[in-house]
């Protein structure tokens, strides 16, 4: 039983430190300074429909592959694990943010706060799954200020057609 624990605990401890790394990218590798990352991000900023991380999946899943062929379920792989779920995760509720009508109130939340950040203040609101890190770093945008800015955005409709995902799939080939 003290294993599962364990495990479970490792695992929810990637998930979190993911949320930081996910901070760390949007707010201070793409926004904050002029990085590798900066020119990259500002092609999503230019047109939402272009997945910015695009370039990282096949790295992240090829070392969590490796990893697990290596050490298996060592606490450090668990750990990255929740880190790559989290990746995951944010990827997932980054394209439903453009893509898709919200199913429920978090994810109308969720939307909203990130359209916010694309169309009425790009530098506040970094991050795309949760607002902890932007409350502590000073980037959450105050209580009444969201609360209009998030009507403002509210009614912005979905992306339709197709994003450069397609790009994981075409082998030498530039995204379009």
């Amino acid at each position: 039983m003290e294993c599962v624990f364990t495990i479970a605990l490792n695992f929810i401890g990637g998930l979190a430190a993911w949320t930081f790394v996910e901070y760390l990218i949007h707010a201070w590798l793409s926004h904050r300074f002029r990085t590798f990352a900066t020119p990259l991000h500002q092609v999503h900023h230019d047109d939402p429909r272009r997945v910015f991380t695009i370039g990282a999946w096949m790295p992240v899943g090829a070392s969590w592959l490796v990893g697990i062929a290596i050490w298996g379920l060592a606490p450090a792989m668990v750990f990255y694990s929740g880190m790559v779920a989290g990746f995951a995760l944010y990827e997932f509720i980054h394209y439903r943010v453009h893509f898709r009508v919200p199913q429920n109130r978090l994810e109308a939340y969720l939307r909203e706060r990130h359209l916010v950040h694309h169309y009425r203040a790009p530098d506040r609101c970094f991050g795309v799954t949760n607002a902890l890190w932007d409350r502590i770093f000073a980037s959450e945008i105050g209580n009444a200020e969201m609360r209009a800015l998030r009507d403002d955005v509210k009614q912005t409709p979905p992306f339709a057609g197709p994003t450069n995902a397609r790009m994981l799939f075409r082998f030498g080939g530039a995204a379009r």
